[in-house]
């Protein structure tokens, strides 16, 4: 196997609840640290909600394999960055047997 091509460097993010202000909580990202990716693209599409229409990217990035459990381990419900850019992370697998990289399914939604 040719390893990827991991060019991208991707800050992993968690989502955190913090306190509001009046009893109650919001949610806030924390960064886990930074991986290097490798991006593909998979498909798009555009959707419509209340305040009009969305775009959907569908990738495939490709992260170098850490132990289940480890906080480098990309989970679905966390999320990538790059720069502005934000990806939200809905499954990860292993990219091959050999257990050396990890394929994460990515969505990036952007106001059209």
């Amino acid at each position: 196997m040719t390893p990827p091509d991991l060019n991208r460097k991707l800050a992993l993010e968690h989502a955190v609840r913090v306190p509001d202000g009046a009893g109650g909580y919001a949610m806030a990202w924390e960064t886990l640290g930074t991986l290097w990716g490798g991006m593909r693209a998979a498909s798009g599409r555009e959707r419509g909600d209340s305040s009009g229409p969305v775009s959907v990217g569908r990738y495939t990035v490709t992260v170098r394999a850490a132990p289940v459990g480890a906080v480098s381990r990309p989970v679905a419900g966390q999320r990538f960055r790059d720069g502005v850019r934000v990806f939200a992370i809905r499954a990860v697998s292993e990219a091959e047997g050999t257990g050396l990289y990890l394929n994460c399914r990515v969505e990036e939604e952007v106001a059209s």
